[in-house]
């Protein structure tokens, strides 16, 4: 693609003659589409983001109560059933929202230092049975591959949507290649690949030789319920969720794709240089822990606080109930004896979570905090003094998992 331009010179001895101007810009056109499309991404990201933060909230409520419910009411009654089945809607709803928080990169990760190799290998023994016997499976895991730091659950679900992405793009079977690798990326590649920056990466390609995918189709496939599968085949929210999880991780996700050739997906994450974490999956205690001490709820959801209180006084805490972060400050200046633990909502009208714990613990220094959101932008939990010091519960949230926050909160973390 050229521009020509063209403009008349006037000489001082009266002579006159036209420049003409020829300019390759087809780089520079690629740049901004590319520019724009990573604009529009950030936007509906943004707005997936507040949706999801309200959904939350509601679901918070809506699994709160089956649960409780559930608890209260013998498995042989007639009622037991149209409970469970509203708890499992929720837990569907909820896993929608979950999917976009990771797009929007609001989701709260836990990242550690990962080997994909292990990952992708410990996969792949259960991806065949999830692809089907018509489709061969080959994974090539390079030897010596760099470490990532990544959200390991994540990661499974990016591998996860990518492997079933290629399935349905190969109805009538085919083969699906997974590999991994080190790369170094230059400037020259980052310069037309923005928003790439050059340096060294971890590379995890999933390719397959399926119907492909024309220009139109892969300037959408990222955005969240964009799907070209027939009704009640695809949410539209797995690519979402793959480019959502990736950014988030640092790391950045390429797709090239031809029709009746197939696809691949590269993603590159940032490689480090630390030792990976060791691999040590807990179970997770089944058994509601208790305790005791007095507990400060902070919430502005009138719903969501009184869920969230009976599942603290279920688990044996004394609960003091705040509307908002203003209340809570004067309960707390108010209330003569000791207050273990604040557990607060992150977005609240006029003073939010973070304020308010910050002015508690100018109050009472020895206190703890918990905070609960629907969802947060990790560029708040970067800071290794917050992450050390508190903890993030991410609604909605079960009485199991707020009772053992709050019991090893309280039991074996040092205060602040």
């Amino acid at each position: 693609m050229v521009r020509l331009s063209a403009r008349l010179i006037h000489e001082s001895n009266g002579a006159q003659y036209f420049e003409g101007i020829v300019e390759n810009v087809t780089e520079w056109r690629a740049l901004e589409t590319q520019l724009r499309q990573a604009q529009k991404m950030e936007a509906v990201g943004r707005l997936a983001g507040g949706v999801a933060h309200d959904f939350n909230n509601l679901l918070m409520v809506i699994k709160g109560h089956t649960e409780l419910l559930l608890e209260r009411t013998a498995p042989e009654h007639s009622d037991f059933r149209k409970i469970d089945q509203i708890k499992k809607a929720a837990d569907r709803a909820a896993a929608l929202t979950r999917q976009l928080l990771a797009f929007s990169r609001m989701q709260v990760m836990q990242p550690r230092v990962m080997d994909l190799n292990s990952t992708i290998t410990e996969m792949g023994k259960m991806l065949p049975r999830l692809i089907g016997e018509n489709i061969e499976l080959a994974i090539l895991t390079k030897p010596n591959l760099g470490h990532v730091k990544a959200d390991g659950g994540q990661m499974e679900q990016v591998i996860l949507n990518l492997t079933v992405n290629a399935r349905d793009a190969m109805p009538d079977g085919g083969k699906l290649l997974i590999e991994t690798s080190n790369v170094e990326l230059d400037e020259t590649y980052a310069r037309t690949h923005p928003p790439i920056t050059a340096g060294r990466y971890v590379m995890l390609a999933v390719t397959d030789n399926g119907i492909g995918m024309n220009a139109a189709t892969q300037v959408h496939i990222f955005e969240p319920f964009f799907t070209t599968k027939e009704k009640g085949k695809g949410t539209g929210l797995g690519l979402a969720t793959v480019y959502g999880v990736v950014k988030q991780s640092g790391g950045f996700v390429w797709v090239y794709s031809e029709v009746g050739k197939g696809t691949t997906f590269k993603i590159y994450l940032p490689r480090v240089d630390e030792i990976a974490d060791a691999e040590s999956e807990k179970k997770r205690n089944e058994e509601l822990p208790r305790g005791s001490g007095t507990i400060l709820l902070a919430e502005d959801e009138k719903e969501v606080r009184e869920v969230a209180r009976e599942f603290l006084d279920l688990a044996g805490y004394s609960v003091i109930e705040a509307k908002d972060g203003a209340q809570a400050l004067e309960l707390a200046e108010k209330h003569a004896g000791k207050i273990d633990l604040l557990v607060t909502d992150m977005v609240m009208p006029g003073i939010g979570g973070r304020e308010l714990a910050t002015r508690l613990l100018t109050l009472r220094p020895e206190l703890k905090v918990i905070y609960m959101s629907g969802y947060t932008e990790y560029a708040n939990f970067k800071n290794a003094d917050f992450e050390l010091h508190n903890v993030m519960l991410q609604k909605p949230f079960t009485r199991i998992l707020l009772a053992t926050a709050v019991h090893k909160i309280l039991n074996d973390m040092p205060a602040k």
